[in-house]
């Protein structure tokens, strides 16, 4: 993954909000993520993740400090929106989807801003649905989905003008555990065979172990920056966030054959 290009870098980037009583979200934040990685970024409420992730995907402006995409420096992008809607997808915690649309009219709202034409839109929101696993839900409305179709069609909306980086803010906050560990599979999936640069904000931990790279802050400030190197380690974290992973960890019944090795797989992923 080193020898992949730099899709972020941040130089030095410090965020301070408030009037007269200031609050330093960011302090100086340097950081380096390359094409292809699945980063995830965690810390206790108010360190600062959210405003990291705003800042990357130009939401918002630092108080000082640099950040780049592609090498592109943002504060020199003319038209950030524009810039904004070709290289960076958004997967948000509330799915924000439009009601009165269908699911593949969701994801092609991204696709308007492109020029692209009405049947490339179609064909595209259809591919991206196939591929989040909602191929037979293309035409429901978001009251007819539940929460974790609505999120996969999130995803796929995100991923409408194969953006170079796909930015998620806790996307699994408002679903249960079983949904949560689908989505972050999902996510998996889509670094692994899709090659998207992942990096996801949240605050649980089990989340966070989906990723190949975690990184911790606190008090706007980086604490650590754990990579994952071994594969074995990285098969067993895939594991761990599946269905049965979390089956076995909530220790419910399993089938007569993983009966015998459930406790020691039990044991194994909850070292992870």
């Amino acid at each position: 993954m080193i020898d992949a290009p730099i899709v972020v870098e941040t130089r030095h980037l410090t965020r301070i909000y408030g009037d007269g009583t200031d609050v330093r979200a960011l302090d100086g934040v340097s950081l380096t993520i390359h094409a292809g990685e699945f980063l995830a970024i965690v810390g206790p409420s108010g360190s600062g993740k959210s405003t990291l992730l705003n800042l990357i995907g130009a939401l918002d402006r630092p108080t000082s400090g640099e950040v780049l995409i592609g090498g592109v420096p943002l504060s020199e992008v003319r038209d950030i929106d524009q810039f904004r809607g070709r290289t960076i997808g958004f997967v948000f915690q509330t799915h924000n989807l439009i009601p009165t649309l269908t699911a593949a009219e969701n994801v092609e709202i991204p696709m308007y801003e492109t020029g692209a034409s009405r049947g490339e839109r179609r064909a595209r929101a259809r591919e991206l649905l196939e591929l989040v696993g909602l191929a037979a839900r293309t035409d429901h409305l978001p009251n007819q989905l539940s929460g974790g179709e609505r999120q996969r069609v999130a995803i796929a909306r995100a991923l409408a003008n194969h953006p170079k980086i796909v930015l998620a803010d806790e996307p699994t906050g408002n679903l249960d555990s079983k949904t949560t560990a689908d989505i972050m599979a999902l996510l998996r999936q889509l670094n692994r065979d899709q090659g998207t640069t992942l990096i996801v904000v949240t605050h649980n931990h089990e989340v966070a172990l989906a990723a190949r790279r975690i990184i911790t802050l606190r008090d706007g400030r980086i604490q650590s920056d754990q990579t994952v190197h071994s594969t074995l380690e990285s098969e067993l974290l895939d594991f761990k966030s599946s269905p049965l992973g979390q089956t076995i960890l909530r220790g419910e019944t399993l089938p007569d054959e993983l009966a015998d090795v459930a406790p020691k797989l039990r044991e194994l992923l909850a070292r992870l």
